[in-house]
Protein backbone atom coordinates (compact mmCIF):
# COMPACT_ATOMS: atom_id res chain seq x y z
CA UNK A 1 0.00 0.00 0.00
CA UNK A 2 1.70 3.02 -0.86
CA UNK A 3 1.57 6.44 0.34
CA UNK A 4 -0.29 9.69 -0.92
CA UNK A 5 2.05 11.84 -2.90
CA UNK A 6 3.43 14.77 -0.97
CA UNK A 7 3.39 18.05 -2.11
CA UNK A 8 6.47 19.52 -3.15
CA UNK A 9 6.48 22.04 -0.48
CA UNK A 10 5.19 19.89 2.16
CA UNK A 11 8.43 17.24 1.47
CA UNK A 12 11.38 17.77 4.05
CA UNK A 13 14.54 19.00 2.67
CA UNK A 14 16.17 15.93 2.35
CA UNK A 15 13.57 14.32 0.04
CA UNK A 16 13.34 16.88 -1.78
CA UNK A 17 17.54 16.57 -2.73
CA UNK A 18 16.66 12.60 -3.29
CA UNK A 19 13.31 13.69 -5.31
CA UNK A 20 15.73 16.53 -7.10
CA UNK A 21 18.35 13.38 -8.20
CA UNK A 22 15.44 11.13 -9.04
CA UNK A 23 14.27 13.83 -11.62
CA UNK A 24 17.47 14.00 -13.37
CA UNK A 25 18.51 17.56 -12.15
CA UNK A 26 14.96 18.93 -13.00
CA UNK A 27 15.64 17.49 -16.44
CA UNK A 28 12.68 14.54 -15.59
CA UNK A 29 10.14 17.85 -15.67
CA UNK A 30 10.02 18.37 -19.33
CA UNK A 31 6.32 18.62 -19.99
CA UNK A 32 7.16 16.28 -22.91
CA UNK A 33 9.32 13.09 -23.37
CA UNK A 34 11.10 13.25 -20.20
CA UNK A 35 13.07 10.16 -20.50
CA UNK A 36 14.80 11.59 -23.65
CA UNK A 37 15.39 15.14 -21.71
CA UNK A 38 16.93 12.92 -19.10
CA UNK A 39 19.33 11.12 -21.41
CA UNK A 40 20.29 13.97 -23.43
CA UNK A 41 20.96 16.26 -19.98
CA UNK A 42 23.38 12.74 -19.65
CA UNK A 43 25.36 13.87 -22.00
CA UNK A 44 26.41 16.25 -20.56
CA UNK A 45 28.77 13.93 -18.28
CA UNK A 46 30.87 13.04 -21.07
CA UNK A 47 33.40 15.37 -20.17
CA UNK A 48 33.07 13.70 -16.83
CA UNK A 49 33.67 10.21 -18.35
CA UNK A 50 36.69 11.18 -20.49
CA UNK A 51 38.48 12.75 -17.56
CA UNK A 52 37.93 9.82 -15.40
CA UNK A 53 38.97 7.09 -17.84
CA UNK A 54 37.73 3.93 -19.28
CA UNK A 55 37.93 1.96 -15.36
CA UNK A 56 37.37 4.95 -13.77
CA UNK A 57 34.16 5.65 -15.20
CA UNK A 58 33.01 2.03 -15.06
CA UNK A 59 33.22 2.35 -11.31
CA UNK A 60 31.33 5.60 -11.15
CA UNK A 61 28.72 4.05 -13.49
CA UNK A 62 28.27 1.27 -11.06
CA UNK A 63 27.99 3.08 -8.02
CA UNK A 64 25.31 5.74 -9.72
CA UNK A 65 23.16 2.77 -10.87
CA UNK A 66 23.58 1.42 -7.42
CA UNK A 67 22.77 4.62 -5.65
CA UNK A 68 20.46 4.84 -8.36
CA UNK A 69 18.09 2.17 -6.99
CA UNK A 70 17.75 4.02 -3.56
CA UNK A 71 17.19 7.10 -5.32
CA UNK A 72 14.78 5.94 -7.85
CA UNK A 73 12.76 3.93 -5.26
CA UNK A 74 12.61 6.54 -2.85
CA UNK A 75 11.56 9.12 -5.21
CA UNK A 76 9.15 7.10 -6.59
CA UNK A 77 7.66 6.61 -2.74
CA UNK A 78 7.60 10.24 -2.57
CA UNK A 79 6.04 10.78 -5.31
CA UNK A 80 3.38 8.16 -5.09
CA UNK A 81 3.66 6.90 -8.39
CA UNK A 82 6.42 3.66 -9.27
CA UNK A 83 7.96 4.25 -12.08
CA UNK A 84 7.00 7.84 -12.82
CA UNK A 85 8.19 9.40 -16.18
CA UNK A 86 9.45 12.47 -14.47
CA UNK A 87 11.87 10.06 -12.81
CA UNK A 88 14.88 10.19 -15.20
CA UNK A 89 17.97 8.99 -13.00
CA UNK A 90 17.97 5.82 -14.29
CA UNK A 91 18.20 7.34 -18.07
CA UNK A 92 21.53 8.73 -16.84
CA UNK A 93 23.19 5.61 -15.84
CA UNK A 94 21.78 3.80 -18.87
CA UNK A 95 23.19 6.43 -21.26
CA UNK A 96 26.37 6.95 -19.30
CA UNK A 97 26.56 2.21 -19.75
CA UNK A 98 25.77 3.39 -23.63
CA UNK A 99 29.22 5.22 -24.09
CA UNK A 100 31.62 3.33 -22.40
CA UNK A 101 32.55 1.75 -25.73
CA UNK A 102 33.17 5.03 -26.66
CA UNK A 103 35.55 6.11 -24.44
CA UNK A 104 37.15 2.29 -24.31
CA UNK A 105 38.12 2.68 -28.44
CA UNK A 106 38.94 6.44 -28.08
CA UNK A 107 36.47 7.44 -30.64
CA UNK A 108 34.10 10.01 -28.48
CA UNK A 109 32.98 12.37 -31.06
CA UNK A 110 29.47 14.29 -31.34
CA UNK A 111 28.01 12.02 -34.09
CA UNK A 112 29.11 8.78 -31.74
CA UNK A 113 27.66 10.41 -28.72
CA UNK A 114 24.36 11.34 -30.99
CA UNK A 115 24.23 7.92 -32.17
CA UNK A 116 24.90 6.48 -28.64
CA UNK A 117 21.88 8.71 -27.35
CA UNK A 118 19.64 7.29 -30.81
CA UNK A 119 20.47 3.41 -29.63
CA UNK A 120 19.70 3.86 -26.23
CA UNK A 121 16.69 5.68 -26.74
CA UNK A 122 15.15 3.48 -29.40
CA UNK A 123 15.85 0.32 -26.41
CA UNK A 124 14.70 2.21 -24.25
CA UNK A 125 11.86 3.55 -25.54
CA UNK A 126 11.01 -0.30 -27.80
CA UNK A 127 12.22 -2.50 -24.49
CA UNK A 128 13.15 -5.77 -26.96
CA UNK A 129 13.55 -8.63 -24.57
CA UNK A 130 14.70 -8.95 -21.35
CA UNK A 131 14.03 -5.24 -21.15
CA UNK A 132 10.36 -5.45 -21.21
CA UNK A 133 10.76 -8.13 -18.50
CA UNK A 134 12.55 -6.37 -16.36
CA UNK A 135 10.04 -3.22 -16.91
CA UNK A 136 7.01 -5.39 -16.30
CA UNK A 137 8.02 -7.90 -13.58
CA UNK A 138 10.81 -6.09 -11.39
CA UNK A 139 9.44 -3.30 -8.74
CA UNK A 140 10.84 -1.15 -6.78
CA UNK A 141 13.91 1.39 -7.53
CA UNK A 142 16.05 -2.47 -8.43
CA UNK A 143 13.33 -2.13 -11.73
CA UNK A 144 13.02 1.22 -12.04
CA UNK A 145 17.03 1.02 -13.21
CA UNK A 146 17.08 -2.12 -14.20
CA UNK A 147 15.08 -1.59 -17.91
CA UNK A 148 17.48 1.59 -18.45
CA UNK A 149 20.77 -0.49 -17.67
CA UNK A 150 19.63 -3.42 -19.72
CA UNK A 151 18.83 -0.52 -22.33
CA UNK A 152 21.66 0.84 -21.74
CA UNK A 153 24.22 -2.48 -22.48
CA UNK A 154 22.12 -3.20 -25.42
CA UNK A 155 23.09 0.21 -27.10
CA UNK A 156 26.70 -0.61 -26.09
CA UNK A 157 26.77 -3.87 -27.46
CA UNK A 158 25.31 -2.81 -30.71
CA UNK A 159 28.55 -0.28 -30.49
CA UNK A 160 31.21 -2.34 -29.37
CA UNK A 161 29.68 -5.09 -32.47
CA UNK A 162 30.04 -2.22 -34.85
CA UNK A 163 33.47 -0.84 -33.55
CA UNK A 164 35.03 -4.51 -33.54
CA UNK A 165 33.55 -4.99 -37.15
CA UNK A 166 34.45 -1.60 -38.91
CA UNK A 167 38.06 -2.27 -36.96
CA UNK A 168 38.05 0.87 -34.84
Amino acid sequence: MHKPPIKFQDMSWFDRCVVFCGVGLGSGLAPKAPGTFGSAFALLFIPIWLFLGFYASVLAIIIMSLVGIWICGHTAKVIGVHDDGRIVWDEFAGQSITLLPLIFFNVMHIQWALIGFALFRLFDVWKPWPIRIADQKVAGGFGIMLDDIIAGLWAALCITIYLLLSGA
